[in-house]
C-alpha cells in the first residue's frame, strides 16, 4: 500500500485522541491522527512523524498522521491500513487458490468480521489486528483493553466448532521485531482468549511489515511467543 503524498513533521502534543499538534516546515499544524489508541510510547515530544497530505478542501485538517520514528524504527500507526494491506497480501499469498472469493466486512450472527473467504469447499472467517506496540524487539497486542477483541476471538472459536476455518492475522506495522506476544499486563483476558483459540484450532498468523515513509506491505513471518 502506498500513500500519495507524504511530508515530514515534528510531534508537539495530542490534545485529544483524534488530533495532534505538529510542526511542518516551521509552522504549527493541527493534524488528524489515524489511530485512536493511546500510542504514548510513539507520540513523544519532538518525535519525527510522517503526514499524508489531503487535497480535499472540505476537510478540517489537511494532513493525516500515519507514521512515526521510534529511535531508529519506522512505525506505521495508521489503524485504517492493516485491512487494506491484509487484502493485498491475501490475494497474492499461497494460502488460497487464484479462484478464491475474498469478501470484506461480512456479518455472521451478531458480529462483523474483517474477511470471509470461500475457496472451493473451504469457508473461512479471518480477523485482522494491527499492531504498533513494541518493546525490546517484541511486538504486543493490545495497547489498551479491548473487550471487542476478546469478543471477536471467542466468536472465531465458536465458528471453528461449527465447521468453518478461522484465522487471526496480526499485522505488525514495523519490520524490526523478533517475536510477538499478547500484552497480558494490559489485558490478560485477550491473551487468554487468544491462547484458547489456538488450542481450539483457530490459526494464528503473525506478520511484520516492510515500512517506508510512504508505503507499507506485509513482509515476513514473526514467531508467536504466547
Amino acid at each position: 500500500m502506498k500513500y500519495e503524498k507524504i511530508v515530514k513533521g515534528r510531534f508537539l502534543s495530542r490534545p485529544n485522541r483524534f488530533i495532534a499538534k505538529v510542526t511542518v516546515d516551521g509552522n504549527e499544524e493541527t493534524v488528524h491522527v489515524k489511530n485512536t489508541g493511546r500510542c504514548r510510547e510513539l507520540l513523544t515530544e519532538n518525535a519525527e512523524v510522517f503526514l499524508s497530505f489531503s487535497s480535499n478542501p472540505l476537510r478540517k485538517t489537511k494532513y493525516d498522521l500515519v507514521a512515526v520514528k521510534k529511535g531508529n524504527k519506522l512505525i506505521n500507526m495508521d489503524s485504517q491500513i492493516p485491512n487494506d494491506v491484509a487484502e493485498e497480501w491475501l490475494k497474492k499469498s499461497e494460502m488460497f487458490s487464484s479462484g478464491a472469493v475474498i469478501k470484506r466486512e461480512v456479518t455472521k450472527g451478531k458480529s462483523r468480521f474483517d474477511f470471509y473467504i470461500e475457496d472451493g469447499e473451504r469457508k473461512i472467517f479471518l480477523e485482522v489486528k494491527g499492531v504498533t506496540l513494541e518493546n525490546d524487539g517484541v511486538a504486543m497486542f493490545p495497547d489498551a483493553p479491548t473487550e471487542r477483541g476478546v469478543k471477536h476471538i471467542n466468536e472465531l472459536i465458536s465458528l471453528k466448532k461449527q465447521g468453518y476455518e478461522a484465522f487471526v492475522l496480526f499485522v505488525i506495522q514495523l519490520e524490526e521485531v523478533i517475536g510477538f506476544k499478547p500484552n497480558d499486563i494490559t489485558h490478560k483476558a485477550f491473551g487468554d482468549a487468544l491462547r484458547e483459540a489456538e488450542k481450539s484450532g483457530v490459526e494464528i498468523i503473525v506478520k511484520n511489515c516492510k515500512v517506508t515513509e510512504n508505503s507499507i506491505d506485509i513482509w515476513e513471518d514473526v514467531p508467536f511467543l504466547h
